[in-house]
């Protein structure tokens, strides 16, 4: 799912401002036949019918250009609630559907007022009555148009995960983690030597025996207590509920910043449940390699792919088994 792909949200006043133009535009351009009374008619009717359809259009763009959540992935259901305020979210769908319909009923009120009216002030004074309500409506919506706004910002920060076989590689800021994703999937992730250089979930992919193999490169977490951000929650929310294998990654060299006394410690965190692979990084920084201790049994790359495809062949056969149950 890419969430690149929504609009942003313009406020209130904006829609407004388009549709008056429009209507004050195609007022102007229009050749109507008829009397005075029936061309005055006609012209007004047809501003506000303007004015409603690109109010209720640009709403409804809105409405449609975010994914209705129940059909996405669990993930991503988690991922909004997590992130967001999910009920606020949702009643925020719900007023500009309110706005909508309120913009339509005015259409058909004030174009029936102003089709049987017979006098012409009454006529304009009918149109800004419209005119106001309508932008009276939108103003009302302002804060559910801000809030959406604001979810998108932060929408577009959510991964593009497939539902798929999935490897995360995890540990602190600057280990390694992305070097580690280039050289087994043979991606260009953009690398520097500083922490907190990945702001995202980098994904991408590689085939063992013919089987395409996702894996991504989780932000680096702090293991900390407090509140955490909202890269961090997409990590931890990651480990979760898609990762099939985690590459523990260790900067045995320090250089990241953090001793290896504090990474064992956020190892320790991942708990049981999932199979847990360790890599070791910068081993060329450790100036006496024969020196090296290091208590937890590490894989080369060759050697990681091929305990992946293991556990993907596992994977394969407990899903035949369980599409079978289902059967």
């Amino acid at each position: 799912m890419n969430f690149e792909k929504i609009a942003p949200v313009d406020r209130g006043k904006q829609m407004v401002d388009i549709a008056f133009r429009k209507a004050r535009e195609k007022g102007r351009e229009k050749k109507l036949t008829g009397n005075h009374l029936q061309i005055i008619r006609k012209k007004e009717s047809l501003k506000i019918d303007i004015v409603k359809d690109i109010l209720v259009s640009r709403l409804n763009k809105v409405i449609k250009d975010f994914p209705e959540t129940e059909k996405l992935p669990v993930f991503y259901q988690d991922l909004i609630k997590l992130t967001l305020d999910y009920a606020l979210f949702k009643k925020s769908f719900g007023a500009l559907a309110w706005a909508e319909d309120k913009i339509r009923f005015f259409q058909k009120v004030y174009v029936r007022k102003i089709n049987y009216e017979t006098n012409v002030a009454r006529i304009k004074s009918a149109i800004g009555e419209f005119y106001g309500r309508a932008a009276s409506v939108m103003k009302q919506i302002d804060p559910q148009l801000d809030f959406l706004e604001h979810s998108r910002r932060i929408m577009k920060t959510y991964p593009d995960i497939k539902d798929m076989f999935t490897v995360c590689v995890y540990g602190f800021p600057n280990v390694g983690k992305t070097t580690l994703l280039n050289k087994i999937t043979g991606t260009k992730a953009e690398v520097a030597a500083y922490a907190f250089t990945t702001k995202t979930i980098n994904a991408g992919y590689f085939i063992l025996n013919g089987e395409k193999i996702q894996v991504l490169d989780v932000p680096g977490i702090l293991g900390r207590d407090e509140k955490r951000n909202i890269i961090e929650l997409q990590a931890e929310l990651v480990l979760k509920e898609l990762a099939n294998v985690i590459i523990f990654v260790f900067d045995v060299s320090e250089y990241c910043g953090y001793s290896l006394k504090k990474q064992e410690q956020l190892y320790k965190k991942l708990g049981k449940g999932k199979k847990i692979l360790v890599y070791v990084s910068k081993l060329d920084l450790i100036e006496d390699i024969k020196e090296f201790d290091f208590k937890h049994r590490y894989y080369s790359v060759e050697e990681l792919k091929e305990e992946i495809l293991k556990a993907k062949e596992k994977y394969d056969r407990e899903k035949i088994r369980a599409d079978e149950i289902k059967g």
